[in-house]
C-alpha cells in the first residue's frame, strides 16, 4: 500500500496544497523560495502557488527565487539538497573561509556566504 502525504501552505487559514518551501538566511536579510522541499523543515514555511507569486520580504531583505521567470526550469531536487546540506554544514563550521570550488567549477554570482555556482 503506497500512502502519499501532501503538505498544505503554512500561511494562516490557508488550506492549498504547498508547491514551494520558503527559508529565511537571517545572516544575510535573505529569503530563498525554491521548489517544494523533499521533508518538511522545522525552520523553513511551505507555500501554496498564489502565496509564493505574491510573497514580499522585510524591508532591507533580498528574495532569491529559485525558479525562474523567464521559464529556465529549477535545479534539480538533488541539488537543492546539495544547496541546503552546504549551507548547514557553513552553519556548523563558524566563520573560516570556504574552500575554493574545482577548476570546472565557476561562481556565476554570490550574496555573502552564497554563492551560484556553473558547473562546466
Amino acid at each position: 500500500m503506497i500512502v502519499t502525504i501532501s503538505r498544505q501552505c503554512s500561511r494562516t487559514a490557508c488550506g492549498h496544497p504547498a508547491v514551494a518551501t520558503l527559508t529565511y538566511v537571517y545572516a544575510e536579510q535573505t529569503a530563498v523560495l525554491g521548489p517544494l522541499a523533499t521533508y518538511a523543515e522545522p525552520h523553513s514555511y511551505d507555500l501554496c502557488t498564489g502565496h509564493a507569486i505574491r510573497l514580499t520580504a522585510p524591508r532591507g531583505w533580498d528574495i532569491v527565487r529559485l525558479d525562474d521567470p523567464d521559464g529556465t526550469p529549477a535545479p534539480p531536487a538533488d541539488d537543492l539538497v546539495a544547496l541546503a546540506e552546504a549551507v548547514r554544514e557553513r552553519g556548523r563550521a563558524g566563520s573560516g573561509r570556504p574552500a575554493s570550488p574545482p577548476a570546472t567549477v565557476t561562481e556565476v554570482t554570490r550574496r555573502g556566504h552564497l554563492r551560484v555556482l556553473r558547473d562546466g
